[in-house]
């Protein structure tokens, strides 16, 4: 997508998987290399977006998103699922980069908007996402569709 003053945002690859794995889990996500560039393909698969941010070495920030219809909105809107820029990287502009990107993606893919949930705890990112033009829409509530005791992981 490009490259800005030393730092390329692009699409994810399998072969980022495991800086990518890295760098979740020390936002408390564990998630294998493998596994990782299985759900890579998958997202960009169906429409999906990943960008990775890279300086130099393994990719210092992550942004994930899908575009979803609704019967509520004449255009899609761009679900961002996942934001994270490694804490060395951090205060920097690398997730406005991200963000950029992710806005260009989403444009490209029809959508008119971008949403993001941020859960209890995640402060720091409630006030990039604020400081970004983000605003309070509404709660999200979630529940699994497994039935309990299936086994199924």
């Amino acid at each position: 997508m490009g490259n800005r003053y030393g730092l390329e945002i692009r699409a994810a690859a399998g072969s980022d998987a495991p800086g990518l794995g890295e760098l979740l889990g020390a936002a408390g996500v564990a998630v294998g290399a493998a596994d990782l560039t299985v759900r890579l393909d998958a997202l960009q698969g169906g429409g999906g977006t990943a960008l990775v941010a890279v300086e130099w070495g393994p990719p210092s920030g992550l942004i994930a998103l899908s575009p979803v219809r609704t019967l509520e909105a004449p255009r899609a809107t761009g679900l961002i699922t996942t934001l994270i820029v490694g804490a060395e990287s951090r205060r920097r502009g690398i997730g406005r980069v991200l963000l950029k990107a992710a806005g260009r993606a989403a444009r490209q893919a029809g959508c008119d908007r971008l949403v993001l949930s941020v859960g209890p705890g995640q402060d720091d990112l409630r006030a990039f996402c604020e400081a970004a033009g983000f605003v309070a829409d509404g709660h999200s509530l979630a529940r699994p569709l497994l039935k309990r005791g299936s086994g199924e992981t």
